[in-house]
């Protein structure tokens, strides 16, 4: 049986061949040539030919692991700090409403008007990203987000849309750091070692979340003696411009802009491939079945988590002016959600891909059903909780805080799955299309479509109270909840390929190479080289 060599180049001849790392090696030598014994040759082209010695948790084009390390660290922090500012005004919610008497229609409106501005400037990102020094675009993009926060805790009480436009903002500083990090990431390590730092990097987003809600409660707290009751939920979101421009500049000393593609075996940096138009991105993007179907499954894992981190605040502490006797009083519900966030975060995000990394070995599909799992598992916890939060609020905060942990195990396998079906010239954009479809038709609209749902409920039975009302808004998560597992599970069926066709078109074609080598063994036997995720030669 002909040996099939991978390599980045179509044509090989039977005395020179290109290996993995761009060597040209002549003469190589095949296991009848004077090397006896199959493990000794394959040992010599594992040197020579595919230079593929344990790369499966490689750290590349950076000079040490220590410097990758730093600047995951750095991009965890500012990720940490965006979700931490992002929720803060969930967590001083009521304040916002009562301080410019709007409804609840209106307050969803504050997480759609950021959404969508985030949406819509997210492709601008990674068309940038996939071009120029990722570096300097996060920078601005960080020191713009931290301007507009700032400027916004200022809007008078009559001048509701001049804090509602600077929401809209913030988005915009937002979609130039999260189209951007992950891509960073991915083209500093490979393999499991660039799972697990996916794993760390999206520990900031339930775990900044959680920290939203209690910094943002502790803060307007500790300055209601100044600036009264109302009014205190300003001071709350003066906290995160203050640590962004110190971001800022650890970005511009700590962090390195790697070559893309350059963890990817055979890839070189990408210098062997050319940069194509955005539309052609676009183009590609939408024939990725498999990338397809996680950005509608990710865009049912935005609503829920969105419509979630908004109301459900406010729902329990409606639940506990229904029935006070049966509240948890050691802490208010803003600082329960948010620690039942953080934890729910860390356990869920850290099983979600350690599930994936273990189940990877025996199934190639595992990673997309592991995603399914989580949403389908979820579903009847949040369906549960709503309808006992009248009657049970222990038991409704338990099984809050066991579906957000079944709904946290999708983050990083998620991003996982995007960056290994697309090539690394397209990751940016791939990014920025996620994001832009995932948002558009998921958080962008969620918690206004709640807030409008509780607000025609109530007007429509004047009986109910605003509790039972927006239940019932919240009622469409569960729905949701189903629909993302059933797209999770129709991608089973295509990343396989696509994972495969993303890495062809990284190292080049699989050529057959009778001239090169010969193949003397039978056809039982398996040629293996040792290669990130486990990738076999034959």
């Amino acid at each position: 049986m002909p040996a099939r060599v991978e390599a980045s180049t179509s044509v090989y001849s039977s005395d020179d061949a290109v290996s993995a790392s761009g060597s040209v090696v002549t003469s190589v030598a095949g296991p009848g040539d004077g090397i006896d014994d199959k493990s000794a040759w394959l040992a010599e082209t594992n040197g020579a030919t595919f230079n593929a010695d344990t790369r499966s948790s490689s750290i590349c084009d950076m000079g040490s692991r220590r410097k990758g390390y730093l600047t995951v660290a750095v991009l965890f922090t500012i990720n940490l700090l965006n979700y931490m500012d992002r929720f803060t005004v969930a967590g001083v919610l009521d304040k916002i409403q009562t301080y410019f008497d709007i409804e609840d229609t209106s307050g969803g409106l504050l997480q759609t008007i950021f959404i969508f501005s985030y949406m819509v400037f997210a492709p601008l990102f990674g068309y940038m990203g996939d071009r120029y020094n990722r570096r300097y675009i996060m920078a601005i993009g960080i020191a713009f987000w931290s301007v507009t926060t700032l400027a916004g805790s200022f809007a008078p009480k009559d001048k509701f849309y001049l804090f509602l436009m600077s929401r809209g903002l913030v988005g915009i500083g937002e979609a130039s750091y999260s189209t951007i990090a992950p891509t960073i990431i991915a083209d500093l390590f490979s393999g499991d070692l660039r799972s697990r730092m996916l794993c760390f990097f999206y520990f900031a987003i339930p775990v900044g979340s959680g920290l939203g809600y209690i910094v943002g409660s502790y803060v307007a707290k500790a300055f209601e003696p100044l600036a009264g009751e109302i009014a205190s939920w300003q001071w709350a979101l003066r906290v995160t411009p203050a640590l962004g421009v110190l971001l800022v500049i650890a970005i511009l000393i700590l962090v390195k802009d790697p070559h893309r593609g350059a963890s990817d075996v055979g890839s070189h940096g990408c210098e062997s491939q050319t940069l194509t138009s955005w539309f052609e991105d676009i183009k590609h993007l939408c024939t990725n079945r498999t990338f397809l179907g996680v950005t509608v499954g990710f865009t049912c894992v935005c609503y829920v988590t969105g419509a979630l981190a908004f109301w459900a605040p406010s729902f329990m502490k409606r639940a506990c002016e229904m029935d006070s006797s049966n509240c948890i009083t050691f802490l208010s519900p803003d600082l329960l959600f948010g620690v039942i966030t953080c934890l729910a975060g860390i356990i869920g995000v850290a099983s979600g891909s350690q599930i994936s990394k273990i189940y990877r070995r025996y199934n190639p599909r595992a990673d997309p059903l592991v995603c399914a799992f989580g949403l389908l598992a979820c579903t009847p916890f949040l369906y549960f909780a709503l309808v006992l939060a009248s009657s049970y609020i222990a038991i409704t905060w338990v099984l809050i805080f066991i579906g957000e942990t079944l709904l946290c195990l999708n983050w990083a396998v998620v991003a996982d799955i995007v960056l290994y079906v697309v090539v690394p010239t397209r990751r940016s954009s791939a990014e920025a299309f996620q994001i832009l479809i995932s948002h558009a038709l998921g958080d962008a609209g969620s918690a206004t479509f709640v807030g409008w749902i509780s607000d025609k409920y109530n007007a429509n039975n004047p009986q109910t109270s605003s509790f039972e009302s927006l239940r019932v808004g919240l009622f469409t998560t569960a729905f949701v909840s189903i629909i993302g597992g059933a797209f999770f599970l129709l991608t089973t069926f295509f990343v396989v390929q696509d994972k495969l066709r993303a890495e062809q078109a990284v190292r080049g074609p699989l050529v057959l190479a009778d001239e090169m080598v010969e193949d003397t063994y039978d056809d039982s036997e398996d040629l293996t080289v040792d290669m990130p995720d486990n990738q076999i030669l034959v």
